[in-house]
Order: structure tokens, then C-alpha cells, then sequence
């Protein structure tokens, strides 16, 4: 009997929009990290967020000569939640969704242990690392900007109801999922990274009271064929798509589900198509290398790849507490590289030529001196740790060097 199924390799990412509670913790959290750097470059910070209901409660460590009052911290958590689209939207009520003027702010924040600032700040000029710990960086030839094919879509899809929701607060809300699950066809397209097509889109966003579910899923319809899907991959004809599939979603915000700060790794990071440190970045400063790591982990894997050495990278760096220069550095390209370029070699080449301590990637993407003309922690809280062009270690300066390895 003549078999006719269709062969299958499925692989799913998921993002979340800056209204889901999460990443209203991380953007907390990132926005005083923003206001305490730009009034003393060398704060030390280390807080956490929780928001629950109409209560948001920051904790942790911080150390800075900045001039921020309990009242200061409580108005940047407001700020930043209008901000995010929690601004007081008259077409949901009190009950359904998070209002400004209901939200209060404990703040409980410490200094920084002296026992681990005096392996930070040393005498000389260095910096050791933070903490101690692993990171992981990747990049792959999937898409223009060296990023896994699922999770970019899904940010595409994310970024596109989540501007809708901010221009029509009569229709949509601000906490939205979305997710996309590519098919490879086979585990080979899988491994050389070639996408054949989208096979699932699932998007989930709250609308008013009034509106009828049919109304909103071909809303939702109308702005995922309008999104700038790459169309030699998404027909929408043949794609699976789900629209707020339990039905009709008004309540939402933190009223209805908490946020946390660093619950959301994979949507910050590469989709699940590579490790995770498990570290958090959002609440730290530059010198934590959850933080920083992963930033120039992500700068090596991207410009390895761009440089047409593999098709596929992962970075892994290490570090000890107290320590500046990295414990170990490992390059691996899942069998991807090309010819005369082995694992060991680049993973060599990356330790002789990138020196990867706290300092060298500080200054190498200013992580000192966010600011409004370059980055902001906050703005990198509500739209992934890395991917975005616009990041100062999404740069592809390294290329040129990387190639000499050709």
C-alpha cells in the first residue's frame, strides 16, 4: 500500500509582549537599572521584581551614588507599566485589568555584600566577574539577522498585536503570547538550518468586553497576513493558526497572573534552540556576567556565523567570582562548520584573540552609559536579550577578523 503521508520536523518558540506580567518585572526591573547607571556609571545592582494583583515588590541589592528615593523607585515602576500600556485604559475596567492609580510599590532594597564587591572592583582598574557561571550565545543562518527562525517570527507576530493593542486600547489589550512552529520537513534541514515553512501560529491577545470572539480572531487573522511573514515560508492558506483558542480573553495583567523577573530565559534568549546559562539578565548591572556574558557570547556565535565559517554556533562562556578573565571558552558548531574549521580551532582562536573579561565588554557596548540615543536596559527587557539589530552587541565589527581563519 502506497504510503502518502507528509514528512514532518516540527520545532516551536514562544514570545511574550511587554504587557505580560513577566516582562512587566523584567521592564521594572531594567528601568531602574537604566536611572540608576545614568546618575553613577559604576551602581551595583541586583534587584528583583514581583508583581502581583495591584501590588509590585522590589527587592535586592543595590550600590550607587545615585540620588534615588523610595519614592523614585516606586514612580519608575509606575512609569513604567503606563509606559508598557498599563496607563489607565478606559474601554477596560478596574476588575478586568491593571490600573496605574490602583498599583503600590514596596520597596525593600540592601546594599551589595562588601565580600563580593571587593572581588569586583579591584585595585588597578579590573573588574572581576560578578559571579560565578555559564552562558550561552548561538546564531545560525536562518534568518538576516543570524537568529532562529521560530522565535523571530513569534517576535514579528508579538511585536505586531502588541503595536495594534497600543494604537487601539478600544479594541486590544496588552498581554500577548504568541508562537510559531517551524517545519524542517527532515532532521537534516533541521541540523543545516533550512526552514521549509511555518506549519503553526498560536496568538493569544485580550480584547474589550464588547467584542465578539469571530470579530477578534479576524482581526488577529488580518494582522498576522499583514506582518512581513517571509511568504516562501508562510501560506495562509496551508498554515495552522490559532486565535485566542479557549475562546473570548478580557481579564488580564498581573490582576490575573503574576510576574516575576527572569521567568521568561527562553523567550529572552534564542527560543530553545540553544542552551541556557540559566541566569537572568534583567535587574543586573554590567558587571554580573548573566548579564554581560550573554551578551558577548551571543557577539562571538553571531559573527562566527556571518563570517560563513558554520551555519550554526554556540558559545558557551564560564567564569569564577571575583575573577575577570573567562575559566573556559567552547565553540560548537553542530557539525556545521566548514572545511579546515573545527570546533577546537575556533574555540582557541576566540580565547587568543577576544580577551571576554567584564571590562573589555563593558567598553566594547558601552554597557556603562545607557541612554535614549543607544540603548536602554528597559527597551532591551521588553524585546529580547538579543536579536535586535539595533544592539550594540549585535554588531558584526568581528567579521573581517574571524575570516582570517579562511
Amino acid at each position: 500500500m502506497e504510503n502518502n503521508a507528509v514528512n514532518s520536523y516540527l520545532f516551536t518558540s514562544e514570545v511574550v509582549s511587554p504587557g505580560h506580567p513577566d516582562k512587566c518585572a523584567d521592564i521594572i526591573a531594567d528601568s531602574i537599572v537604566d536611572a540608576l547607571l545614568m546618575q553613577d556609571s559604576k551602581s551595583r545592582i541586583a534587584s528583583e521584581v514581583f508583581v502581583a494583583g495591584k501590588h509590585v515588590i522590589i527587592g535586592g541589592e543595590v550600590t550607587t551614588k545615585a540620588n534615588v528615593s523610595v519614592e523614585d523607585y516606586k514612580n519608575i515602576a509606575i512609569n513604567a507599566l503606563k509606559k508598557i500600556g498599563y496607563n489607565g485604559n478606559e474601554y477596560f475596567t478596574k476588575e478586568e485589568c491593571l490600573h496605574p492609580e490602583d498599583v503600590q510599590v514596596q520597596v525593600l532594597l540592601n546594599r551589595q555584600s562588601p565580600d563580593i564587591n571587593q572581588g569586583v572592583d579591584q585595585e588597578g582598574g579590573e573588574t572581576g566577574a560578578g559571579d560565578q557561571g555559564i552562558m550561552f550565545g548561538y546564531a545560525d543562518c536562518e534568518t538576516p539577522d543570524f537568529m532562529p527562525s521560530a522565535i523571530t517570527y513569534a517576535r514579528m507576530l508579538a511585536d505586531k498585536v502588541y503595536e495594534y493593542a497600543l494604537s487601539h486600547p478600544n479594541e486590544l489589550g496588552v498581554d500577548i503570547k504568541t508562537q510559531v512552529t517551524m517545519d524542517y520537513i527532515t532532521k537534516e534541514n533541521f541540523d543545516n538550518a533550512n526552514p521549509q515553512k511555518i506549519h503553526t501560529i498560536v496568538v493569544s491577545a485580550p480584547c474589550v468586553a464588547s467584542m465578539d470572539i469571530v470579530t477578534v480572531r479576524n482581526l488577529i487573522k488580518g494582522l498576522i497576513d499583514t506582518t512581513g511573514l517571509p511568504k516562501e515560508l508562510y501560506n495562509p492558506n496551508e498554515c495552522i493558526i490559532h486565535i485566542n483558542p479557549t475562546g473570548k480573553y478580557v481579564s488580564h495583567s498581573s490582576l490575573h497572573d503574576s510576574g516575576l523577573t527572569g521567568r521568561k530565559l527562553i523567550v529572552d534568549s534564542f527560543g530553545g534552540y540553544a542552551p541556557i546559562g540559566g541566569g537572568a539578565q534583567s535587574s543586573k548591572d554590567y558587571t554580573k556576567v548573566d548579564r554581560s556574558g550573554l551578551y558577548a557570547a551571543r557577539y562571538i556565535a553571531k559573527n562566527i556565523v556571518a563570517a560563513g565559517l558554520a551555519k550554526k554556533a554556540v558559545v558557551q562562556i564560564s567564569y569564577a567570582i571575583g575573577v575577570a578573565k573567562p575559566v573556559s571558552i567552547t565553540v560548537n558548531t553542530n557539525h556545521t562548520a566548514i572545511d579546515g574549521i573545527s570546533d577546537e580551532k575556533l574555540s582557541q582562536f576566540v580565547m587568543d584573540n577576544f580577551p571576554l573579561t567584564p571590562n573589555w565588554i563593558t567598553k566594547k557596548f558601552d554597557l556603562d552609559a545607557p541612554s535614549s540615543d543607544t540603548f536602554l536596559y528597559a527597551d532591551v527587557a521588553a524585546h529580547g536579550q538579543v536579536g535586535r539589530s539595533s544592539y550594540p552587541w549585535e554588531k558584526l565589527d568581528s567579521v573581517d577578523i574571524f575570516k582570517k581563519l579562511l
